[in-house]
């Protein structure tokens, strides 16, 4: 923006689980500062912040979008931030670059899992938040169970600033706690409301719940706890002045109400944003390094300091091409400048500089410290690179994508749509990083993997409308191997003598098994020149080939020791294609003689559940072959580490959703093979044998 002083700059996230409210607040956000004519809807699709079909046709945030409003003055950058559990990845990337946040807190249902993991991302990046309970109007709202259930759930202190005149049907209007005034709505949806005295039923509540505010204030400030102690009244401004201090020290967390769809409480909660929520000068200096080394160096949220920034976010449209979105730390950026991206150690020339309304865009000619920005067409910028001044260069630390969880399988519809994938999928993992493609060289599936069944789904949605590439989604193969569990020896003799040059190769191998993960070992031990030096590699060759597919599912063949010890040559017809020939020919008759067995690949896995889950859950854990390695408690949570074989586990995450309420999460990684029990065997080939 350039023309705001950066301590009047407010970057605040709205953060919540999904149907929380977090959207339709920002629409009244919007709507009370003048950015919209009219009061954006979620319900009807009139939202300027959920624009895209997926999450109009969900009526759910599924992707972060940011615009930008005025108040008092006060210039604020607003990120709307998703919810949905598939989606909170995004949520992450944003709170690394923001200053504050506003915690929405369901009046009927609380807060959820996703609300406390984003509050401990809050933690994390040290944000300070303040907390809005919604939908005060709704039928079975609480405000004090909301209250009481925030503190309980995310270990936070709340602080009630402004308190409802009634619930439900019943909701009025908000008194202020700071001032002790009401604020009594017309419920026009314009916000328009009128002061009154506090309501006499509701005084000795209101009188209480100050009393504790009061408290809270002065503990923040040394001089007020003092003042307060001797019983001396405190001023407004010096609770003002105590809650922002509180808040900013994550002393507290101070506690608003109201209603965002009939955009009730919006003024007020604007008021104690400016007030409250850190300005990038409150947020002090940011710590970088110089690139390629450990060196640290430090910028100022300054104007006067040299230009760096940190990119949070990528979207790539088919037809206006990529934005880059950045979080400015510290100097000025103008249009028509060259700047330096240490990561990939490239020059970027920004031509044009954007302010984001929603899916509106509007140049601006300078952007400045604090400010959130998109720039098109940067070449070779990703998310999470550092932008700076070529010649006072920094480098700041970027956020480590978290990992997927869930995979499938890719097919095109069609031979022209397989063309469109591999670019289109590449666009959509700029956009999102915790996208993967990988091309299983074994089962030659092309295996998306993502943060839930939902996510992979919406980015096939776009796939299909953004790239035109229609794609289905299937289950993908279990990566099996076979081995051994007996030795053997065996011949493989490769005769083709009729005639002209033929081809001989004959050779004898022990095969036997070997621990688990030790791969495969070949030993040479013939003597006396029976099979020729130079023909011994070609055998080891033709091994390994055969290897590749085993005898029972055609898998590769592991933890095996071949040795070769004996067998016989031509002195004419003899080549390395005949011994290699030869050596597969044996293998593959060894196997069959060695006792097969099927390995399969054993995922360990990281669950977070409730406390009141645990017992499902790791019930459900045994009943999938799992074993529990270890419980360990958290606050309100258990978090449960196990092994499970993949072929139980490839569509654990709704699975995990339904058993827990959404309250649980999970993460795995590959552990090692083990044996598959011989029930199970049978199961396996039978359905190898009908594929």
């Amino acid at each position: 923006m350039g023309k705001y002083d950066t301590e009047k700059l407010r970057n605040l996230g709205i953060v919540a689980h999904n149907s929380a409210g977090k959207t339709s607040l920002v629409e009244a956000i919007l709507y009370n500062t003048g950015m919209t004519d009219t009061l954006g809807k979620v319900d009807d699709g009139s939202s300027s912040m959920d624009f895209e079909e997926e999450e109009i046709k969900r009526q759910a945030t599924l992707s972060a979008s940011l615009n930008h409003c005025t108040w008092n003055d006060y210039s604020l950058h607003i990120v709307d931030t998703p919810g949905v559990s598939n989606f909170l990845h995004d949520t992450r990337r944003c709170l690394r670059v923001l200053g504050g946040a506003v915690v929405i807190v369901s009046a009927i249902s609380g807060t959820k899992s996703q609300t406390k993991q984003i509050w401990n991302w809050c933690d994390q990046f040290e944000i300070p938040r303040i907390a809005f309970v919604n939908k005060m109007d709704k039928e079975r709202a609480d405000f004090l169970k909301a209250v009481d259930d925030m503190e309980k759930s995310l270990g936070a202190r709340g602080v009630v600033v402004t308190m409802p005149i009634g619930a439900e049907g019943e909701f009025k209007g908000t008194i202020d706690l700071v001032n002790m005034r009401a604020r009594l709505y017309d419920f026009d949806g314009k916000g328009t409301y009128h002061e009154a005295d506090i309501p006499a039923e509701l005084r000795a509540e209101a009188e209480r719940l100050r009393e504790l505010l009061l408290e809270a204030v002065a503990e923040s400030d040394d001089e007020l706890m003092e003042k307060y102690l001797e019983g001396e009244a405190l001023s407004e401004e010096e609770v003002l002045r105590g809650l922002r201090e509180g808040t900013l020290t994550g002393v507290f967390t101070p506690v608003f109400c109201g209603s965002a769809t009939a955009n009730i409480g919006t003024r007020q909660l604007l008021d104690y944003i400016v007030t409250c929520l850190p300005s990038p000068v409150d947020k002090g200096i940011q710590i970088g390094a110089k690139p390629n080394s450990d060196e640290p160096v430090e910028r100022q949220p300054s104007e006067d300091e040299p230009f760096s920034a940190m990119v949070f976010k990528t979207i790539n449209d088919p037809y206006a091409g990529k934005l880059t979105l950045m979080r400015i730390y510290s100097g000025t950026l103008a249009t028509d400048t060259v700047v330096y991206n240490p990561n990939k150690d490239e020059k970027e020339r920004v031509s044009n500089i954007l302010e984001l309304e929603g899916k509106k865009q509007v140049s601006i000619k300078l952007a400045a410290a604090g400010d959130i920005i998109a720039v098109p067409k940067l070449k070779v910028t990703t998310t999470g690179d550092t932008l700076c001044d070529l010649k006072a260069q920094v480098m700041y630390e970027p956020l480590v994508p978290l990992k997927p969880i869930i995979s499938f399988a890719l097919e095109g519809k069609s031979k022209a749509d397989e063309d469109k994938v591999y670019t289109g999928l590449q666009r959509l993992m700029e956009e999102d990083p915790t996208l993967r493609v990988t091309r299983d060289e074994e089962t030659k599936e092309m295996v998306l993997s993502g943060m839930g069944q939902i996510h992979l789904e919406v980015a096939v949605e776009r796939l299909k409308r953004k790239y035109g590439a229609e794609v289905i989604l299937k289950e993908p193969k279990v990566p099996y191997r076979e081995t051994i569990r007996a030795s053997t020896e065996v011949q493989g003799k490769y005769k083709k003598q009729s005639g002209g040059r033929g081809q001989f190769g004959d050779v004898w191998i022990k095969v036997e098994p070997l621990p688990r993960g030790s791969g495969y070992e070949f030993v040479d031990k013939v003597v006396g020149g029976v099979v020729p030096r130079n023909y011994i590699p070609a055998v080891d060759k033709g091994i390994i080939e055969a290897m590749k597919h085993g005898v029972l599912t055609k898998n590769q063949v592991v933890d095996v020791r071949v040795t070769l010890y004996d067998g016989s040559h031509h002195s004419v017809d003899s080549s390395e294609m005949a011994f290699k020939v030869a050596g597969s020919m044996a293998f593959k008759k060894a196997m069959n003689a060695c006792k097969p067995t099927l390995l399969e690949p054993v995922m360990a896995m990281e669950i977070t559940v409730p406390d009141d889950c645990m017992g499902d859950v790791i019930g459900d854990i045994n009943s999938r072959r799992g074993k529990v390695v270890g419980v360990e408690p958290q606050a309100n949570s258990q978090v449960i580490r196990a092994e499970v074989p993949m072929a139980e586990v490839l569509r654990y995450a709704p699975e995990l959703r339904s058993m827990t309420s959404d309250r649980g999460m999970f993460s795995m990684d590959f552990s090692k093979y083990e044996e598959v029990p011989s029930h199970q065997t049978a199961k396996i080939l039978a359905e190898f044998g009908e594929a």
